[in-house]
């Protein structure tokens, strides 16, 4: 669970982070309280001094000047008398010495005038001064916890309040009390001090309780998880014999096992399913591809890279237009019939790489709705050559049957005569040398005869094969070796190219040893100027192909659907047999046997054999009911 956070840390996040918040919030709003408790108690206290103040200033000023010398329509005279008075009267100046001795909180008291000079003030040097007004301490009495808490702990500061004093109904002066921070930092410092540990203890202990808490109470999700993550990985839970809990997380426990259980099931039948769907898709030879309803790609065999020229991962999971995008005839004959709804006839068309390839569409139907397509690609050579060979199976077994007959009825007549022979010859004591080499010669002739129908009898019985894994790169030297005499007296170089890896396949050795030699013997036959023979191997998918390439004359293009019939040959001493009987060892070897010719330049014949362990192997088959012995085909067959 790498690179995310886990549900249960989350949640006991969640819940520890909820309590810090209410602990913090509490403790916030102690503090609030506790500073705001204590400014009130400034700021009353600042007010009472002002309105003592007051109460002395308004006594101080009933006084009657018409007695004096003072002119009272003189303004500047009647404020310096009202100065003079206020400066020199006891009960006032005892007053405020009295507030600035006594209250640790005010820093000074004034009395000003409205042009901003001093008449009164705690410090007799300010006297008739400008005296600048400071902040009002009701910022900070009406101010955020914040702003409070700067004054507890910022720099020094001193505030003031501020009483209005009216003379005849008039403004006259305000009287200024001066609040000093200094005297709240003392007072408030060590009980904030206190309040702030107190609050930050609290919250620790809330944050380890919350956490060790809900760490407990959510340990059943480790649980939960852990199971989740088993079925997640198909893996069967460790604790399936212990006995369930009854409560809530033990009945959600229980529910997920099973849940689990069936997963694993349905996984493991999936699972299988899909691994026979790969290796079918593998090892087919045509190329399918599977469309949803709408047209996505959602299976494809390994066939379909070689036809269509793009990966199979870059095919899964995209639309039919997004996969046939040139101008072809395949492209634009699939992006119709996809559009139309309408199947595609099997038809031939030249993919990118020149392939002549059989293209055909058909659409699934479930009832009458429409759920997906099905496009299945062919190697039109491959069928060709399928067709081919069957054709070619039919007429060697139709001549195989008639040889059969015709074999087993010239073999009676040809004993006949040489019984008939041979009793001529003791009857006759004294036979003319002539008539004794004209004998002789009829004998010969006979023997000759009763070998090739035998040869022909042979061809056409069952075989019992001698299978056994060898290496075909050995079995391809041995019969370099065979053909070599044969090459030197035709002037041919036998070139050989087997390669470094093991091609290991399950044949009869012998069979195909004679097969391989008589191909090879055609090919230096087919060089009577002399040349150079190549001998190949090498693996093809889940074939080893044997290569013999010539550089004789070529085959013509009129016989060339001829060369595997029995008894065809164009070589005077030929049998017509060496092909035939080769082309028929291949089969019985689940193998298969093809040539490329071009007329003055030579010819390839390929011979196709299935790997050991391909599945395709050759198996031991039991001889038809009737044939005792083993029955071999003759060395002799290819050599005629």
């Amino acid at each position: 669970m790498a690179g995310r956070i886990r549900l249960k840390t989350k949640l006991v996040f969640a819940i520890t982070a909820m309590m810090v918040a209410l602990v913090s919030a509490f403790a916030s709003v102690y503090l609030s309280q506790l500073i705001q408790h204590r400014i009130a108690d400034a700021d009353d206290g600042a007010h009472f001094v002002a309105n003592q103040v007051f109460n002395a200033t308004r006594q101080a000023l009933e006084l009657d000047l018409t007695s004096t010398k003072v002119d009272t329509n003189d303004p500047v005279a009647l404020k310096a008398a009202i100065e003079d008075s206020l400066q020199t009267d006891p009960g006032l100046n005892s007053l405020l010495q009295s507030i600035v001795g006594y209250s640790p909180t005010i820093y000074d008291v004034a009395l000003v005038g409205l042009d901003g000079h001093a008449m009164l003030h705690t410090d007799p040097q300010y006297f008739g001064k400008v005296i600048p007004q400071r902040e009002n301490f009701n910022s900070v009495r009406d101010g955020t916890l914040r702003q409070q808490l700067n004054v507890v702990y910022g720099p020094p500061s001193v505030y003031e309040i501020r009483v209005p004093i009216e003379r005849d109904n008039k403004l006259f002066a305000e009287i200024r009390v001066g609040i000093s921070t200094v005297f709240l930092k003392s007072e408030l410092r060590p009980q904030l001090n206190h309040a702030l540990a107190a609050s930050g203890g609290a919250i620790l202990l809330s944050l380890l309780l919350a956490a060790g808490l809900s760490n407990w109470a959510l340990r059943p999700l480790t649980t939960i998880g852990k199971k989740l993550d088993l079925m997640t990985l198909g893996e069967p839970s460790q604790d399936d014999s212990a006995p369930a809990a009854t409560d809530e997380v033990g009945v959600v426990t229980t529910k997920i096992d099973r849940l689990g259980r069936q997963m694993r099931d349905v996984k493991d039948v999936f699972s299988a399913l899909k691994d026979n769907v790969d290796q079918i898709m593998a090892n087919l030879q045509d190329g399918l591809m599977l469309f949803t309803q709408d047209t996505r790609v959602v299976l494809v065999s390994a066939a379909v890279e070689r036809f269509l020229g793009q990966p199979r991962n870059e095919l899964l999971g995209r639309h039919a237009a997004e996969i046939f995008t040139d101008d072809s005839p395949l492209s634009r004959a699939l992006v119709d019939a996809f559009s139309q709804h309408r199947p595609l006839v099997q038809q031939e068309f030249e993919n990118s790489a020149g392939e002549r390839i059989l293209a055909s569409l058909d659409f699934i139907e479930e009832g009458a709705e429409q759920i997906g397509a099905l496009m299945v690609l062919r190697d039109a050579e491959s069928v060709r050559r399928i067709e081919n060979e069957i054709e070619i199976s039919h007429r060697l077994a139709a001549a195989g049957r008639l040889v059969s007959g015709v074999g087993h009825e010239v073999k009676n007549p040809i004993n006949a005569i040489v019984v008939h022979l041979e009793v001529l010859r003791q009857k006759l004591k004294e036979i003319d040398p002539d008539a004794r080499r004209h004998m002789d010669v009829i004998g010969s002739e006979i023997q000759r005869l009763d070998r090739v129908v035998q040869m022909l009898i042979d061809f056409t019985r069952p075989v019992d094969l001698r299978l056994a894994d060898i290496d075909l790169r050995r079995l391809g030297e041995e019969v370099a070796m065979l053909a070599s005499p044969e090459a030197a007296r035709q002037g041919v170089s036998i070139k050989r190219e087997w390669g470094n890896e093991p091609l290991i396949a399950r044949v009869d050795a012998d069979l195909l040893q004679q097969a391989f030699l008589n191909v090879v013997l055609n090919g230096v036959q087919a060089m009577p100027k002399g040349g150079n023979l190549w001998l190949g191997a090498k693996r093809s998918g889940n074939e080893v192909e044997l290569t013999v390439r010539d550089e004789g004359t070529g085959i013509a293009l009129d016989i060339r659907d001829k060369i595997y019939n029995l008894y065809f040959t164009t070589k005077k001493s030929g049998s017509g047999i060496g092909l035939a009987m080769a082309y028929k060892v291949l089969q019985l070897m689940n193998g298969a046997m093809d040539f490329t010719t071009a007329v003055g330049v030579g010819t390839t014949f390929r011979l196709h054999l299935p790997l050991l362990g391909s599945g395709r192997e050759a198996q031991i088959q039991t001889p038809a009911a009737g044939v005792v012995k083993e029955i071999r085909v003759q060395a002799e067959m290819g050599k005629k």
